[in-house]
């Protein structure tokens, strides 16, 4: 089968979202089939074109950034040639260009699956509240083109302003997940290297900087923290740096320079390198705080690699931690609360563990590869069997 995967930001851009479209691309190559991901070239230094892992990628030039989207003029194009190319589109939103790309799936009579990551919630400015709205019309027209759309848990759909509108079509598949298993001496390597000596606990961070993420509070419920460890460390992995977050960043600034002493930012960590990070960790913590966190892959990673998790009360973010019984949830924006779970688990570690394999089986992105294989195929008979009705 031939399949287009259309999105944005793909990697080396770090979210949620690129993680999960790059496992389910390199997966589904690796089940046999020939996988196109059309994406911005958003960094000039990246290749117009390339394969990596059996996956072929395009990425259409930039010429403007607006708010966190970009200005791609020959998408349209490429859209078109590529949709004509390929067998079905699976599209993963929010994206600006949406709509035109369903559209032509539509036309061409190519059968689309749109998967929905997160709601799309921009710090108010004048331009963005207009980009904002030109994204949610143009995301609510491919929901209506499309013949299918994938979102990662139940709960997460029903509570969406957005998926709440189009439940006839959702259906749910558990988001893939995969990460080393490193040993005791690499994870005793990363400690030294990172030079966190004996210091206890450390908190885990795996996160973006960014607005959403809540880091603020996780921030705030130290002084709690540390009147019982005065040791703790928070160790961050993610980007130094976000699209569109400048604001947020001068806001966070005196928070980090007040815990400078046990807060470390380790940046961009490579797939193994993450693997290392939460196996050194005593729990991590996802503080999110609003709707753009639908899951939080972070979670299942952390578990797999015997760390439990502290994640918001959120829609979709809760069930990780419900579903395998390996951590804790907190309201959002409760630093007290936060302080008080971070605690509980960290007293009570035997508590929340799992067996790695027990986690696993339940994220693997083979599984989901075959899942977004089924409902392809399902899609395809119906279209040939309009054919033969007509």
């Amino acid at each position: 089968m031939k399949i287009l995967v259309a999105l944005t930001y793909y990697r080396p851009h770090v979210s949620g979202l690129t993680i999960y479209v790059e496992r389910l691309s390199r997966a589904l190559a690796a089940r046999g089939h020939a996988v196109t991901v059309l994406t911005s070239r958003y960094d000039s230094t990246l290749l117009p074109e390339e394969k990596t892992d059996g996956v072929h990628i395009v990425r259409a030039p930039v010429i403007a950034r607006v708010s966190k989207g970009v200005i791609m003029p020959t998408l349209s194009y490429l859209a078109t040639k590529f949709v004509w190319q390929n067998d079905v589109l699976s599209l993963h939103l929010p994206q600006l260009d949406a709509s035109g790309i369903a559209t032509r799936a539509k036309i061409l009579n190519k059968p689309s699956v749109l998967t929905y990551h997160s709601d799309l919630l921009l710090p108010f400015t004048p331009l963005n509240f207009l980009a904002g709205n030109i994204v949610e019309a143009s995301n609510h027209v491919a929901a209506m083109l499309c013949d299918s759309i994938s979102a990662y848990t139940d709960d997460f759909a029903r509570h969406s302003r957005y998926l709440s509108k189009y439940l006839d079509k959702v259906r749910v598949m558990a988001p893939p997940v995969e990460i080393h298993q490193p040993t005791a001496d690499a994870v005793s390597q990363f400690r030294s290297c990172h030079r966190l000596g004996e210091r206890k606990p450390i908190i885990g961070l795996g996160v973006r900087l960014a607005a959403e993420k809540g880091i603020e509070y996780l921030l705030q419920a130290m002084p709690k923290i540390l009147a019982k460890y005065p040791d703790a460390m928070i160790l961050h992995a993610g980007p130094r740096e976000a699209i569109g977050e400048a604001a947020y960043l001068a806001k966070l600034k005196p928070l980090l320079e007040q815990y400078g002493e046990h807060y470390l930012h380790v940046g961009t960590l490579d797939p193994y390198q993450m693997s290392l990070f939460f196996s050194a960790c005593d729990i991590s913590v996802l503080p999110s705080i609003n709707s753009t966190e639908t899951f939080g892959l972070v979670q299942i990673e952390s578990m797999m690699c015997g760390t439990p998790v502290v994640a918001s009360d959120l829609p979709g973010v809760r069930q990780p931690t419900m579903m395998t019984g390996m951590g804790r949830t907190v309201p959002i924006k409760d630093s007290p609360a936060l302080a008080d779970a971070i605690l509980d688990v960290l007293d009570n570690k035997q508590k929340y563990f799992r067996p790695r394999d027990q986690i696993a089986s339940m994220f693997s992105p083979d599984s989901l590869a075959q899942k977004y294989e089924a409902l392809f195929e399902e899609l395809l008979r119906k279209r040939v069997g309009r054919k033969v009705n007509k």
